[in-house]
C-alpha cells in the first residue's frame, strides 16, 4: 500500500513524464512593481517562436480576486477577454499581441482561483479528509495549473510570469511552487528574474544593491535566478554587469538590461541583441542555431520610425488612466503605423463635456473614440460629443458602451425620444433603446456572469464594415450585459442608423452605422481584443484611414 505522500508523488512524476519535451520558462519580478514582466514575458515568447518553436504565455496574479472582472480600472487597468470568455490581467493582451497566439481562461489564474478550486475538492471528499494546508494541497494545484498547457497541447515552450514582486507575502505560495517544479523539471526549466536598477542624481551613480537584496530574497526561499533582466533608465557598463553576475551567482552572460525604449516593440529586438533567447536555449541544453531575422517586425518598426506626420484621436471616456485603455490605445498605434502615420491619443474626460463646451472639448481632433465603460459616471458626455461628431461628420468610433451611447443620442436627437436611455442608466426610461439581455435578467452575481468572450456576427451585404471586413461572417470578442433594443430596429434604420452586424443565432445588433458620414461606426464588441502587431485589426485601419482623410480634407 502506498502512502497519500507517495501517490501525491508518483501522480506528479506521471506529469512530469508527459510533460518531459516541455521547456518551462517562469519571469518573477524584484525591487518594484511595473517594471514590464508582462513585455519581458511576450518579449520572449516572440523570440522562441521567431526560431520555429510552440510557445505559450501564461500569468499567476496573486490577488484573491477570483478575476479582475469586478476590478476598478484605476486598481487594475484594463480586463482583458479571451476568446474563451475569461476575464483576464491586460498582460494577456500583450502576449496576443506581440506573439499572435490566442490565450484562453488556462492562461491566467489567480490566488482565488486556486483557492476555490482547492476548496471545491474538498467540499467533495477528494482530500479523503485531510487536513488542508498551503503546502502541499495549494502548491500542488498551482504546479498542476502550471504544467497543464504543457501536458495537453505539447507546447515546446510555455512562460510563466508571476505577478507582484519578490517579498509580497500573498507570492510566496507560486514562488515554493516554482522552487518545487525547478527541482522537479531539472534541465527543463529556467527561472529569468527581472529587477530595477535606479539612478541615483545626486550621486550621479547607478546602485545595484536592490538587485543584490531582491536576488538575496528570492535565493532564501530557495530559487536561483538563472537569468537577470536589468531594468534600468541609464545604459549599465560592463563593470557592473560583472559585479551583479559575481554577486547574484550568474554567469555574465546572463546578465542583460532592459533600457528604456521608444516604444514596448523594440524590447524584442534588444533582448535579441543581447542574446536573451540563445542564453536560455544554451541553459536548457538546447541547440541555438541561427539568430533568426524578425522581418516583418522590424519592417513594421521600420514603418513606425519613419512616420512623422502625427494623426490626433480623441479618446472620450470617464478612466484618465492610459492602461484603462490599453488594447485601444495599442490597436491606434498599430494601425497608424500601417497607416505611415504616428497616432497621438488625447484622454477627452466625458464627465466635463456638455452641450455647451462639447466644441471647445473636441476640438483639434482628427478622429473620436467613444471608449467602453460601465455606470452612469460620464455617459451624458459621452452623448454630446456622439451628437456633435454625428452633426459635424466626424470621423467616430463607439466601442461597447460607446456604441450604446450612439443609439441613445441619436434616439434622443434624431427619432425625438428626449428620454431614450439604458435601462443601466435609468431603470424607468419609456424608451429603454439599449436594454438587458434576456438571459442576464435572473443574474444577480456580478463576476464572470456578463455575455463574455467570441461570437459570431454576420454582416450585412453593401455596409462598410462588410466592405472593410471583407467578409460575410466575423468572430469577436464581447463583455456586456446590456444590448440594442431590437424593437426599436425598424424605426432607427428608417431614419439612417443601419443595424449592420447581427449575430446569426440570436439576432442581437452587433454593429450600427450611418451611411451618409464619413466614418460613423459603432461596435457591441471590443475589436481592440483581436488587434496584434503583424495582424492590425480591420475596423482601427479603416478608422485611422478616415481620420488621416478628414486632416487632408
Amino acid at each position: 500500500m502506498h502512502s497519500l505522500t507517495q501517490l501525491r508523488g508518483i501522480q506528479t512524476n506521471l506529469i512530469l513524464k508527459l510533460v518531459a519535451e516541455t521547456k518551462y520558462i517562469f519571469v518573477t519580478g524584484g525591487v518594484a512593481s511595473s517594471l514590464g514582466k508582462g513585455i519581458i514575458a511576450a518579449s520572449i515568447g516572440k523570440l522562441l517562436q521567431a526560431r520555429g518553436f510552440n510557445i505559450t504565455i501564461q500569468k499567476f496574479d496573486p490577488y484573491i480576486n477570483i478575476d479582475p472582472g469586478t476590478l476598478n480600472p484605476y486598481e487594475h487597468g484594463e480586463c482583458y477577454v479571451t476568446d474563451d470568455g475569461q476575464e483576464t490581467d491586460l498582460d494577456l493582451g500583450h502576449y496576443e499581441r506581440f506573439t499572435g497566439i490566442r490565450t484562453t481562461r488556462y492562461n491566467n489564474f489567480t490566488t482565488g482561483r486556486i483557492y476555490q478550486s482547492v476548496i471545491d475538492k474538498e467540499r467533495r471528499g477528494d482530500y479523503l479528509g485531510k487536513t488542508i494546508q498551503v503546502i502541499p494541497h495549494i502548491t500542488d494545484e498551482i504546479k498542476r495549473d502550471m504544467l497543464y498547457l504543457g501536458k495537453k497541447n505539447k507546447y515546446d515552450f510555455v512562460i510563466t510570469e508571476i505577478g507582484g514582486t519578490v517579498g509580497d507575502i500573498e507570492s510566496q505560495p507560486f514562488l515554493e511552487s516554482i522552487r518545487q517544479l525547478k527541482w522537479e523539471l531539472g534541465k527543463n526549466s529556467v527561472c529569468v528574474h527581472l529587477t530595477y536598477v535606479p539612478y541615483l542624481a545626486a550621486a550621479g551613480e547607478l546602485k545595484t544593491k536592490p538587485t543584490q537584496h531582491s536576488v538575496k530574497e528570492l535565493q532564501s526561499l530557495g530559487i536561483q535566478p538563472d537569468i537577470l533582466v536589468l531594468r534600468t533608465e541609464h545604459d549599465l557598463n560592463s563593470g557592473l554587469r560583472r559585479k551583479i553576475a559575481n554577486f547574484c551567482n550568474v554567469s555574465p552572460d546572463a546578465v542583460v538590461q532592459s533600457l528604456d525604449q521608444p516604444t514596448i516593440y523594440e524590447v524584442p529586438l534588444r533582448m535579441q541583441e543581447q542574446g536573451l533567447d540563445a542564453t536560455i536555449l544554451r541553459k536548457l541544453d538546447m541547440p541555438v542555431g541561427e539568430t533568426p531575422g524578425l522581418g516583418p517586425w522590424r519592417s513594421f518598426l521600420d514603418r513606425r520610425h519613419n512616420a512623422t506626420e502625427v494623426i490626433n484621436i480623441g479618446l472620450v471616456g470617464k478612466y484618465d488612466l492610459q492602461d484603462a485603455y490599453k488594447s485601444i490605445l495599442e490597436s491606434l498605434s498599430q494601425a497608424g503605423t500601417y497607416n505611415d502615420r504616428k497616432v497621438k491619443c488625447h484622454f477627452i474626460n466625458s464627465e466635463k463635456v456638455n452641450d455647451a463646451n462639447v466644441a471647445e472639448m473636441l476640438e483639434g481632433m482628427d478622429g473620436y473614440v467613444i471608449c467602453p465603460g460601465f455606470g452612469q459616471r460620464g455617459i451624458e458626455g459621452k452623448i454630446a460629443a456622439a451628437k456633435y461628431c454625428r452633426e459635424h461628420d466626424l470621423p467616430t468610433f463607439g466601442i461597447c458602451l460607446g456604441m450604446q451611447m450612439m443609439v441613445i443620442e441619436f434616439g434622443r436627437n434624431v427619432l425625438g425620444y428626449q428620454d431614450a436611455n439604458s435601462i443601466e442608466m435609468d431603470s424607468k426610461t419609456t424608451h429603454n433603446v439599449i436594454d438587458i439581455m434576456e438571459e442576464q435578467k435572473n443574474i444577480t452575481n456580478m463576476g464572470g456572469t456578463m455575455r463574455l468572450g467570441g461570437y459570431e456576427c454576420a454582416l450585412a451585404e453593401g455596409s462598410r464594415v462588410r466592405e472593410i471586413y471583407g467578409a460575410e461572417i466575423i468572430r469577436e470578442r464581447h463583455r456586456h450585459r446590456y444590448e440594442f433594443n431590437n424593437d426599436y430596429r425598424e424605426e432607427y434604420e428608417r431614419a439612417g442608423m443601419k443595424c449592420v452586424g447581427t449575430n446569426p443565432d440570436t439576432e442581437l445588433v452587433e454593429i450600427v452605422e450611418i451611411p451618409t458620414l464619413k466614418w460613423y461606426v459603432g461596435t457591441q464588441f471590443h475589436p481592440e481584443y483581436s488587434s496584434t502587431v503583424l495582424k492590425p485589426h480591420a475596423l482601427f485601419l479603416d478608422f485611422v484611414k478616415a481620420a488621416i482623410a478628414h486632416k487632408e480634407a
